[in-house]
């Protein structure tokens, strides 16, 4: 489309020449739940039974069937790659996705890891520590996600593929020595899942005290605001009251004396007022 003569678009070729970038973006982005990043996701999901069964067929080690398996859990983890690619370059990250993206990739990973270690071909105190790990940082994940969210780091993205290529050699039927590269590769893999799982539970602190430190802040900063306007009003009200103290004090003592003050000269003051109101009226 970008490529595309301005006659072929219909118009200047201004408009047209964004079609490709934003405009494209922006349609893709309105597909809502259904977009190809979920799309993919959810077709990652649906492997998974699948996979299990071409693993698992005519007791798990006729060759051929492990070579569909073994293509079945490569197309996953391609799909892992693509869809978390796509939504953060076109925007089309959705709450679904963020939930069963994580869980596609442990669905995946650990059926093949349990299953392997199910017929012997792995250890289970390297699926153990793999599963531990995984299902621990989801967790740990959650533990902090009010607070901010631990970000995918280097470590982790070379540790998915260490895994990735380490379970696929495992699951292919290999002999002699790539039977024990596939070994060494596992090795490397278990390694990286310890160390990158150690820096996220880091991370994950971390973030949760600065998390709780800004809540305390924010709470006590709300405090004091409230405090000032609180204080603002009272001060208000108690001039209001002093005022009104005031007046009442003052009447009930200026009447009794005016009266008094008139009984001793022998007339009124009001009279007396009202006379000398008069007099000044007449001299003008």
């Amino acid at each position: 489309m970008t490529g595309a003569p301005a006659s072929a678009a219909g118009g200047s070729g201004a408009t047209p020449a964004h079609r490709g970038g934003k405009l494209g973006a922006a349609a893709v982005n309105q597909a809502g739940l259904w977009n190809i990043a979920n799309i993919l996701t959810m077709v990652r999901l649906l492997l998974v039974p699948g996979f299990v069964m071409l693993l698992l067929h005519d007791g798990g080690y006729d060759p051929v069937w492990r070579s569909f398996a073994w293509a079945a859990f490569a197309v996953a983890m391609i799909t892992d790659v693509f869809d978390g690619h796509l939504a953060r370059t076109y925007n089309l990250v959705t709450d679904f996705g963020k939930i069963a993206d994580p869980i596609a990739d442990k669905a995946i990973m650990g059926a093949a890891l349990i299953c392997l270690s199910s017929l012997g071909d792995l250890p289970w105190w390297i699926t153990g520590v793999i599963l531990f790990r995984e299902l621990g940082i989801t967790l740990m994940r959650f533990w902090v996600i009010r607070h901010s969210v631990i970000p995918a780091s280097r470590g982790g993205k070379v540790k998915t593929l260490a895994q990735g290529i380490a379970v696929g050699m495992y699951v292919l039927a290999l002999t002699g020595p790539l039977a024990t590269l596939r070994f060494w590769v596992m090795m490397a893999a278990v390694v990286l899942t310890v160390v990158t799982g150690l820096d996220y539970v880091r991370q994950a602190v971390v973030l949760r005290r600065r998390g709780l430190a800004a809540e305390r802040a924010a709470a006590m900063e709300a405090v004091a605001m409230a405090a000032d306007v609180e204080g603002a009003t009272g001060g208000q009200c108690a001039t209001d009251e002093v005022h009104g103290a005031a007046e009442g004090v003052v009447e009930p003592v200026v009447e009794p004396a005016a009266e008094s003050l008139g009984e001793q000269l022998g007339e009124p003051v009001g009279e007396r007022v009202a006379g000398g109101r008069g007099t000044t009226e007449a001299e003008r």
